[in-house]
């Protein structure tokens, strides 16, 4: 057995079954590297006479089963990832019993929980993500009080509850000073944000969507210059826009959708669907300079890449972005109560690559440069109160995939180019009924057929005053004819004094019409 090696890589092979015990006779070895193969069944428990093990990365592959507590024996151990396999039970608690933890990546697995002494007094801990497992637990009780360097706190999709708030008063987890990612979105977590969030110098991206956090987004009058994520979506904020978001001068994604804010809206926004706001919609985004760039930017550091989504709802159904924290750039303002014109400036965000404002109240045109946004993949106008042609400049959307212009009040002939002709659905342009081409009926056929049905609509109305006219002249006949023979004298007398009274009437009336409508001659 190699008792005396160092290192043992084996990677992106296509190794199988168990990893031997023999594993453990390794003592000198401190790195163990095992990553992308297809090992199944439990870690041995040998593992854990591995004491001088710095690196330990088994990430994908088909392990399960829980991990030995003993595995962090090793005093110098620094880094260990289990990213995608089964493992499941509590995650080991001696992981960093030497005191020289600085690396845990355990997305995508079973764990269901976390003991209590596992992280407590981890000083040297810098990252940990537990991204899609089973762990519950509150949130407070997986961190200890003195985790100073820890930079990046990931548990996303697992069922954490309770609240930021510690018993002390004090919020989690704002004094951790170095803290730059957090994400806590898919659980169950509650209770409101202190203002400490927008303080924490190294803060870069914080993701709390999708859980049950309420009350107002606190005002601070400062923010970390470096916050360049803020994901508040799906929870139970209200009061008015936070405006003092206005501070975070780097921020280049927000997505406080499906709130309960309410009140006017400002014009550095990106998602705020399904809200309450009112009102137009601010022309000036000269401050989004982001949207301004046609490049897309990736951020990550010297050893990690975090996976990150983002929800986007199209046509009543929720699509899901994964990115590396990429700036997708879109605005989502659909489902609120806007109104009044889409502003021209819309049309400057050249960067833009999604842009749903349905379920509205926007009314005139669609801005004529609207083509200028080419890299948009995404456009959403439906459900809103817009008129007129569709801008030709709409030809130039070289990058359209998904297109919704249904229930407004657009007539025309709708523009063709290379990129329109792949969009075949006529759902696009439904409820739209002055518009026709491609892919609705072409717009000859269209002239052609509604002329045929003015034409027939004509005829049908000529056809009953010719019948009401037809059935008067009978009616009256015989009402002349029959009180001339069946009535007595004097009756016929009377009957024929109406008559007569009626027709000195309609002459009179019909006379004074005539007059009105001859043009007025001036006599000398």
């Amino acid at each position: 057995m190699l008792v005396k090696l160092r290192v043992l890589s084996i990677q992106q092979s296509t190794l199988t079954g168990s990893i031997p015990l023999e594993i453990g006779n390794m003592t000198e070895l401190k790195k163990l590297l095992f990553t992308r193969n297809y090992f199944e069944g439990q870690l041995p428990g040998t593992i854990s006479n591995l004491m001088s093990l710095v690196v330990l990365d088994l990430s994908e592959n088909q392990l399960g089963g829980q991990i030995v507590p003993e595995l962090g024996n090793s005093s110098l151990l620094d880094t260990v990832s289990f990213t995608r396999n089964n493992f499941s039970g509590l995650f080991p608690s001696s992981i960093c019993i030497g005191g020289t933890l600085r690396f845990v990546d355990a997305r995508h697995n079973g764990f269901t929980g976390i003991h209590h002494q596992t992280f407590q007094n981890c000083t040297t801990l810098e990252h940990v993500d537990f991204t899609a497992n089973n762990i519950v637990a509150d949130i407070r009780g997986c961190f200890g009080e003195h985790l100073w360097q820890l930079s990046t706190i990931a548990f996303s999709q697992n069922q954490l509850h309770g609240t930021l708030l510690t018993d002390g008063g004090e919020v989690f987890p704002c004094n951790y000073t170095y803290l730059s990612l957090i994400d806590l979105s898919n659980n169950v977590l509650q209770g409101g944000l202190s203002k400490c969030f927008w303080d924490m110098p190294s803060l870069e991206f914080m993701d709390l969507s999708n859980n049950s956090f309420d009350g107002v987004v606190p005002f601070s009058s400062r923010c970390a210059e470096t916050l360049s994520y803020l994901h508040l979506a799906n929870n139970h904020f209200e009061g008015t826009f936070p405006l003092g978001l206005k501070e975070c001068k780097s921020l280049v994604s927000l997505d406080l959708g499906s709130n309960n804010f309410s009140g006017s809206i400002p014009s550095w926004i990106l998602d705020l669907s399904r809200n309450k706001l009112i009102g137009p919609v601010p022309d000036d985004f000269t401050n989004l300079t982001g949207m301004n760039q046609k490049d897309i930017y990736f951020l990550y550091n010297d050893r990690y890449i975090y996976q990150v989504q983002i929800q986007i709802i199209w046509k009543n159904m929720d699509y899901v972005y994964g990115f590396l924290i990429a700036v997708m750039a879109g605005i989502d303002l659909s489902g609120n109560s806007l109104s009044q014109e889409i502003p021209i400036g819309l049309t400057s965000l050249l960067g833009l690559r999604y842009l749903n404002l349905s379920g509205n109240h926007f009314s005139g045109r669609i801005p004529n440069d609207i083509g200028n946004l080419v890299l948009v993949e995404s456009l959403n106008l439906s459900e809103n109160q817009l008129s007129g042609e569709i801008p030709p400049s709409f030809a130039g959307l070289k990058s359209i995939g998904t297109l919704n212009l249904s229930c407004n009040g657009l007539w025309g002939m709708i523009p063709t180019g290379n990129q329109l002709q792949t969009l075949v659905d006529p759902s696009i342009y439904s409820n739209n009924p002055g518009l026709c081409g491609f892919p609705l009926e072409d717009c000859a056929n269209w002239s052609t057929s509604t002329q045929s049905k003015t034409s027939q609509a004509e005829d049908r109305e000529a056809f009953w005053v010719y019948c009401s006219v037809a059935a008067g002249f009978i009616f009256g006949f015989w009402l002349y004819w029959g009180a001339f023979m069946f009535c007595s004298e004097t009756w016929r007398c009377v009957f024929y004094e109406c008559v007569d009274h009626v027709q000195g009437k309609v002459t009179i009336i019909c006379n004074s019409e005539l007059i009105n409508k001859t043009p007025y001659q001036h006599h000398i």
